[in-house]
C-alpha cells in the first residue's frame, strides 16, 4: 500500500455511474466461468440499476461505501440490517482485480463491522457462490465461517448456489 491515500467514504449519487462501470469490470473479470455472461448481465441489471441504487442511498438501514485509492474508486461494499434481531448482511463487497491482496476488502469488512456494532448487531452474514474459492478463503481469513448452504431462484431462469457465511460482531 505504501504512501497511497486510502479512504472509505459513503457512496454518493454522483458515484453511481462509476460504481456501475466498476461492478461490470469486476464481475466480468471474476465471475465469467463461474456463471454465464447472461447471468452476469441479469444480476448487474438487477443490483446496480441507477434508480435502485439512488433509492438505497436514502435508506437509513442500508449503507453503500466506496474505497478510494489515490482518489480513484477501486472497491465498494453495501450492507443492510436484515430485520432479524442482531443481524446485518454484507450484501456486496468487490475489489478491482488489479487491486486485490492489498487489504482493501478487509478494510471494508472492518468498516461494515463497526457499523454493525454501532447498530447493536451481534452477527454479520453474507452469501457467496460455492465455486468462489478465492472469496470464501478471504472471508474465512477474516473470521467468517460457513453457516449453511442455499440454492435460490433469482428469476430469469437463473439460480444462486451459495454458502451463507457469518461472523460474530464484537467491540
Amino acid at each position: 500500500m505504501g504512501n497511497e491515500d486510502i479512504r472509505i467514504q459513503r457512496l454518493a449519487a454522483d458515484d453511481i455511474e462509476r460504481l456501475r462501470a466498476l461492478a461490470r469490470e469486476i464481475w466480468y473479470d471474476h465471475y465469467l466461468g463461474m456463471i454465464t455472461a447472461s447471468q452476469i448481465e441479469y444480476m448487474l441489471s438487477q443490483r446496480y440499476e441507477p434508480a435502485l441504487v439512488r433509492a438505497e442511498l436514502t435508506r437509513d438501514d442500508l449503507w453503500w461505501d466506496k474505497l478510494l485509492a489515490g482518489g480513484e474508486m477501486v472497491a465498494f461494499s453495501s450492507y443492510f440490517l436484515t430485520g432479524e434481531p442482531g443481524e446485518m448482511k454484507l450484501d456486496k463487497l468487490y475489489v478491482r482485480t488489479a487491486c486485490q491482496r492489498r487489504g482493501y476488502g478487509g478494510m471494508l469488512i472492518a468498516h461494515a463491522l463497526r457499523t454493525a456494532c454501532g447498530r447493536g448487531c451481534n452477527r454479520l452474514t453474507l452469501a457467496v457462490n460455492k465455486n468462489n474459492r478465492s472469496a470464501i478463503d478471504a472471508y474465512l481469513k477474516h473470521g467468517f465461517h460457513i453457516a449453511s448452504a442455499v440454492v435460490k431462484d433469482i428469476g430469469g431462469g437463473f439460480i444462486m448456489d451459495d454458502y451463507i457465511m457469518e461472523k460474530a460482531v464484537t467491540d
